[in-house]
């Protein structure tokens, strides 16, 4: 039934996509970029949020090439708080918002807990020089 040929040949094959997908990957053509150094950000944030999180790639948002930002934000007050985050993009005048959380009943992140939002720029590919990030609370 089994041949010993056939078990040989499947190894192999195993063996041989499991070398090639590990330097590249298999997630597609997402890619971090690699100079940070370069990009000069200014913070705004209230006293009732942390930034937990804040990272950025070159990668594909509805089959559009973007520049994907991660940001990850806590609440640092006793109360449920929710926040609004924007992201402007000073060099190329490109801003983009996010309530965070964005769903839920009553949509709030509670004392100590955080959220991770992604936030896309639909055809920016290239990181900016000047970043401006604002992050404030929304009465709810």
């Amino acid at each position: 039934m089994f041949r010993k040929e056939t078990g040989i040949l499947y190894l192999t094959l195993v063996v041989f996509l499991a070398l090639t997908m590990w330097p590249t990957g298999c997630a597609g053509p997402c890619k971090p970029v690699q100079s940070p150094v370069e990009m000069e950000t200014e913070w705004q944030i209230t006293p009732e949020a942390r930034i937990t999180q804040f990272n950025w790639k070159v990668g594909e948002h509805k089959k559009q090439p973007s520049l994907i930002f991660t940001v990850g934000i806590e609440n640092q007050c006793d109360k449920p708080q929710r926040y609004r985050l924007n992201i402007f993009l000073l060099d190329s005048d490109k801003a983009s918002g996010y309530l965070v959380p964005r769903k839920g009943k009553p949509p709030v992140l509670a004392p100590g807990k955080s959220a991770t939002v992604k936030i896309p720029f639909i055809k920016t590919v290239e990181l900016p020089k000047n970043l401006l990030v604002v992050v404030k609370t929304v009465g709810y």
